[in-house]
Protein backbone atom coordinates (compact mmCIF):
# COMPACT_ATOMS: atom_id res chain seq x y z
CA UNK A 1 0.00 0.00 0.00
CA UNK A 2 3.10 2.68 1.09
CA UNK A 3 4.88 1.45 -2.27
CA UNK A 4 1.94 2.19 -4.08
CA UNK A 5 1.01 5.58 -2.85
CA UNK A 6 4.68 6.58 -3.18
CA UNK A 7 4.73 5.46 -6.52
CA UNK A 8 1.30 7.76 -7.36
CA UNK A 9 3.01 10.50 -5.24
CA UNK A 10 5.87 10.48 -7.52
CA UNK A 11 3.38 10.58 -10.95
CA UNK A 12 1.73 12.84 -9.22
CA UNK A 13 4.67 15.52 -9.16
CA UNK A 14 6.14 14.71 -12.16
CA UNK A 15 2.92 15.53 -14.08
CA UNK A 16 2.91 18.44 -12.49
CA UNK A 17 6.33 19.65 -12.96
CA UNK A 18 5.63 18.57 -16.81
CA UNK A 19 2.73 21.16 -16.82
CA UNK A 20 4.92 24.22 -15.58
CA UNK A 21 7.51 23.55 -17.76
CA UNK A 22 4.73 23.47 -20.76
CA UNK A 23 3.37 26.22 -19.85
CA UNK A 24 7.30 28.29 -19.22
CA UNK A 25 7.72 26.82 -22.85
CA UNK A 26 4.48 28.10 -24.43
CA UNK A 27 4.66 31.28 -22.87
CA UNK A 28 8.31 31.89 -23.88
CA UNK A 29 7.43 31.31 -27.31
CA UNK A 30 4.67 33.28 -27.35
CA UNK A 31 6.70 36.33 -26.26
CA UNK A 32 9.43 36.13 -28.53
CA UNK A 33 7.34 35.78 -31.27
CA UNK A 34 5.71 38.97 -30.51
CA UNK A 35 9.07 40.53 -30.48
CA UNK A 36 10.00 38.94 -33.84
CA UNK A 37 7.01 39.66 -35.63
CA UNK A 38 7.52 43.10 -33.84
CA UNK A 39 10.49 43.35 -35.20
CA UNK A 40 9.77 42.23 -38.66
CA UNK A 41 7.26 44.63 -38.62
CA UNK A 42 9.65 47.46 -37.78
CA UNK A 43 8.05 48.21 -35.04
CA UNK A 44 5.44 50.99 -36.00
CA UNK A 45 3.48 48.51 -37.81
CA UNK A 46 4.28 45.29 -36.09
CA UNK A 47 3.00 45.70 -32.79
CA UNK A 48 -0.53 46.33 -33.25
CA UNK A 49 -0.70 42.63 -35.31
CA UNK A 50 1.53 40.54 -32.93
CA UNK A 51 -0.45 42.06 -29.90
CA UNK A 52 -3.52 40.59 -31.48
CA UNK A 53 -2.19 37.51 -31.94
CA UNK A 54 -1.06 36.94 -28.70
CA UNK A 55 -4.25 37.90 -27.13
CA UNK A 56 -6.14 35.39 -29.74
CA UNK A 57 -3.65 32.73 -28.80
CA UNK A 58 -4.53 33.14 -24.81
CA UNK A 59 -8.25 33.01 -25.62
CA UNK A 60 -7.48 29.58 -27.51
CA UNK A 61 -5.73 28.21 -24.66
CA UNK A 62 -8.45 29.34 -22.45
CA UNK A 63 -11.02 27.57 -24.58
CA UNK A 64 -9.23 24.49 -24.30
CA UNK A 65 -7.01 24.59 -27.35
CA UNK A 66 -3.80 23.92 -25.15
CA UNK A 67 -1.98 22.31 -27.95
CA UNK A 68 -2.34 24.61 -31.02
CA UNK A 69 0.44 25.32 -33.17
CA UNK A 70 1.79 28.53 -31.72
CA UNK A 71 4.68 29.62 -34.41
CA UNK A 72 1.94 28.55 -36.94
CA UNK A 73 -1.11 30.41 -35.38
CA UNK A 74 0.58 33.28 -34.62
CA UNK A 75 1.86 33.93 -37.95
CA UNK A 76 -1.63 33.16 -39.70
CA UNK A 77 -3.32 35.76 -37.09
CA UNK A 78 -0.78 38.38 -37.32
CA UNK A 79 -0.88 38.10 -41.49
CA UNK A 80 -5.03 38.13 -41.15
CA UNK A 81 -5.21 41.08 -38.64
CA UNK A 82 -2.68 43.38 -39.94
CA UNK A 83 -4.56 46.02 -41.04
CA UNK A 84 -6.91 45.80 -39.40
CA UNK A 85 -5.18 45.72 -36.41
CA UNK A 86 -2.76 48.59 -37.75
CA UNK A 87 -5.65 51.10 -38.40
CA UNK A 88 -6.85 50.50 -34.83
CA UNK A 89 -3.87 50.85 -32.71
CA UNK A 90 -2.82 53.92 -35.17
CA UNK A 91 -6.44 55.65 -34.12
CA UNK A 92 -5.75 54.80 -30.94
CA UNK A 93 -2.05 56.53 -31.43
CA UNK A 94 -3.39 59.54 -32.77
CA UNK A 95 -6.31 60.07 -30.30
CA UNK A 96 -3.30 59.65 -27.21
CA UNK A 97 -0.94 62.28 -29.36
CA UNK A 98 -4.28 64.88 -29.30
CA UNK A 99 -4.83 64.12 -25.66
CA UNK A 100 -1.17 64.79 -24.99
CA UNK A 101 -1.17 68.26 -27.10
CA UNK A 102 -3.86 68.78 -25.35
CA UNK A 103 -2.41 67.96 -21.78
CA UNK A 104 0.74 70.24 -22.88
CA UNK A 105 -1.71 73.66 -23.70
CA UNK A 106 -3.09 73.13 -20.23
CA UNK A 107 -0.30 72.70 -18.31
CA UNK A 108 1.38 75.78 -20.10
CA UNK A 109 -2.11 78.48 -19.46
CA UNK A 110 -0.74 79.37 -15.84
CA UNK A 111 -4.16 78.46 -14.80
CA UNK A 112 -6.21 80.58 -16.93
CA UNK A 113 -7.62 76.48 -18.22
CA UNK A 114 -11.56 77.30 -16.73
CA UNK A 115 -12.70 73.98 -14.93
CA UNK A 116 -14.95 72.64 -17.43
CA UNK A 117 -12.20 72.25 -19.79
CA UNK A 118 -9.90 70.29 -17.20
CA UNK A 119 -12.85 68.08 -16.37
CA UNK A 120 -13.45 67.63 -19.93
CA UNK A 121 -10.08 66.80 -20.80
CA UNK A 122 -10.15 63.98 -17.50
CA UNK A 123 -13.36 62.65 -18.77
CA UNK A 124 -11.92 61.93 -22.28
CA UNK A 125 -8.21 60.23 -20.86
CA UNK A 126 -10.86 58.02 -18.70
CA UNK A 127 -12.85 57.14 -22.09
CA UNK A 128 -9.52 56.75 -24.22
CA UNK A 129 -8.14 54.58 -21.58
CA UNK A 130 -11.17 52.38 -21.85
CA UNK A 131 -10.83 52.23 -25.39
CA UNK A 132 -7.29 51.14 -25.20
CA UNK A 133 -7.78 48.30 -22.41
CA UNK A 134 -10.97 47.18 -24.48
CA UNK A 135 -10.69 47.52 -28.38
CA UNK A 136 -7.63 44.90 -28.60
CA UNK A 137 -9.36 42.03 -26.56
CA UNK A 138 -12.73 42.70 -29.03
CA UNK A 139 -11.07 42.80 -32.30
CA UNK A 140 -9.55 39.40 -31.70
CA UNK A 141 -12.73 38.17 -30.65
CA UNK A 142 -15.40 39.79 -32.54
CA UNK A 143 -15.76 40.77 -36.50
CA UNK A 144 -17.09 44.33 -36.88
CA UNK A 145 -15.61 47.75 -37.65
CA UNK A 146 -12.98 49.54 -36.25
CA UNK A 147 -15.53 52.60 -34.86
CA UNK A 148 -17.91 49.66 -33.86
CA UNK A 149 -14.40 48.58 -31.86
CA UNK A 150 -14.48 52.07 -30.30
CA UNK A 151 -17.53 52.47 -29.15
CA UNK A 152 -17.90 49.19 -27.49
CA UNK A 153 -15.03 49.91 -25.86
CA UNK A 154 -16.20 52.42 -24.07
CA UNK A 155 -19.68 51.02 -23.04
CA UNK A 156 -18.03 47.78 -21.77
CA UNK A 157 -15.27 50.45 -19.85
CA UNK A 158 -17.85 51.91 -17.95
CA UNK A 159 -20.60 49.09 -17.10
CA UNK A 160 -17.67 47.09 -16.74
CA UNK A 161 -15.17 50.02 -14.72
CA UNK A 162 -14.07 47.31 -11.72
CA UNK A 163 -12.55 44.89 -14.19
CA UNK A 164 -10.90 48.17 -16.17
CA UNK A 165 -9.22 48.91 -13.28
CA UNK A 166 -8.16 44.90 -12.44
CA UNK A 167 -6.71 44.80 -16.22
CA UNK A 168 -4.81 48.02 -15.48
CA UNK A 169 -3.41 47.04 -12.48
CA UNK A 170 -2.50 43.38 -13.65
CA UNK A 171 -0.48 45.26 -16.78
CA UNK A 172 0.93 47.58 -14.10
CA UNK A 173 2.20 44.56 -12.34
CA UNK A 174 3.68 42.85 -14.52
CA UNK A 175 5.42 45.46 -16.25
CA UNK A 176 6.86 46.79 -12.64
CA UNK A 177 7.96 43.40 -12.03
CA UNK A 178 9.66 43.29 -15.40
CA UNK A 179 11.24 46.34 -14.45
CA UNK A 180 12.83 45.09 -11.63
CA UNK A 181 13.69 42.02 -13.27
CA UNK A 182 14.65 42.90 -16.93
CA UNK A 183 14.77 38.93 -17.83
CA UNK A 184 11.69 38.56 -17.82
CA UNK A 185 10.91 41.37 -21.08
CA UNK A 186 12.55 38.85 -23.41
CA UNK A 187 10.99 35.58 -22.57
CA UNK A 188 7.49 36.65 -20.36
CA UNK A 189 6.59 39.48 -20.03
CA UNK A 190 4.28 40.15 -22.95
CA UNK A 191 3.16 36.48 -22.43
CA UNK A 192 1.80 37.08 -19.20
CA UNK A 193 0.73 40.56 -19.66
CA UNK A 194 -1.47 39.12 -23.06
CA UNK A 195 -3.09 36.09 -20.94
CA UNK A 196 -4.14 38.06 -17.68
CA UNK A 197 -5.32 40.57 -20.07
CA UNK A 198 -7.25 38.49 -22.10
CA UNK A 199 -8.46 35.84 -18.87
CA UNK A 200 -10.87 39.40 -17.68
CA UNK A 201 -12.06 40.30 -21.23
CA UNK A 202 -12.88 36.32 -22.24
CA UNK A 203 -15.23 36.26 -18.38
CA UNK A 204 -16.74 39.35 -20.15
CA UNK A 205 -17.23 38.29 -23.22
CA UNK A 206 -18.73 34.71 -22.19
CA UNK A 207 -21.23 36.81 -19.87
CA UNK A 208 -22.52 38.49 -22.72
CA UNK A 209 -22.80 35.85 -25.40
CA UNK A 210 -24.74 33.75 -22.92
CA UNK A 211 -26.83 37.00 -22.34
CA UNK A 212 -27.61 37.02 -25.55
CA UNK A 213 -28.01 33.82 -26.71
Amino acid sequence: MEKGESHMNVNGLTGSLNTILTWITRLALLNVLWIIFSIQGLLIAGIFPSTIAALTICRKWQEGEKDIPIWKTFKRIYRDEFLASNILGWAIMFMGLLLYLNFLVMSTSHGEVSIIIIIAFYLLTFLYINIIIWSFPLLSNYNGSIIQHMKNAIILGIVNIHYTLTILILLFCVTYVSLEFPGMILFFTVSIGALCWSWISQGIFKKMDTATN
